[in-house]
């Protein structure tokens, strides 16, 4: 059966696409609204990983929509919870037979409730899948450190593929540079770019 996963090039996403490897034809998708090229990381840590990768352009106004969100809200939350939702509607209606994403047990954002999950299910007639949903940050890591080379550091400086950077690019042209810092929380990100031994 073939999947489609959400994939940003970072630890979770890439863990997420490892377990589903032996049961399903994974293809890792970038979806991203054009407004930067930095998909092309996502391309990368594919290309090194040996999965099949692909992108789709989700629709701009939901790009605006989550930024005009994040403005009022003052952090990046809803916007991002948005952007996510969007995402996992276009994947669903390609041509895959199941949807995954990288989202973990604890994470605060992006998340997606049974309620939704059954809803994309029902309407698209795939299978939404969590790989990572029982694993707490510990388990994730402990994994990723075991199988993954791994670069992190301050979001803003690292290289990755998920929605942050595109929001980050509008962020500035609608509001200027400091709505950057007023919306978004300092944080750290991950890119991996292989496997510790080759599979």
């Amino acid at each position: 059966m073939e999947l489609g996963l959400l994939y940003s090039g970072g630890k979770d996403s890439t863990l997420a696409a490892l377990l589903l490897d032996d049961f399903y034809d994974v293809t890792l998708v970038t979806a991203h609204f054009g407004v930067t090229d930095d998909w092309k990381h996502a391309r990368n840590t594919a290309k090194a990983t040996g999965f099949d990768f692909e992108t789709v352009e989700l629709d701009h106004d939901a790009a605006i929509t989550a930024v005009e969100q994040m403005v009022e809200d003052g952090y990046p939350r809803n916007g991002i919870q948005q952007v996510h939702l969007h995402a996992l509607e276009i994947v669903a209606s390609m041509r895959f037979d199941a949807v995954a994403d990288g989202t973990r047990r604890d994470d605060r954002v992006p998340t997606v409730s049974r309620a939704q999950a059954q809803s994309l299910e029902d309407r698209h007639g795939i299978d939404y899948i969590v790989p990572l949903s029982g694993f707490g940050r510990n388990a994730v890591d402990s994994l990723v450190t075991a199988n993954l080379d791994v670069e992190s550091g301050p979001s803003d400086q690292i290289r990755k593929a998920d929605y942050e950077a595109e929001l980050r690019s509008l962020l500035v042209d609608e509001h200027g540079a400091d709505a950057v810092d007023d919306v978004f929380p300092a944080h750290e990100q991950t890119y991996v770019t292989g496997f510790h031994t080759p599979r």
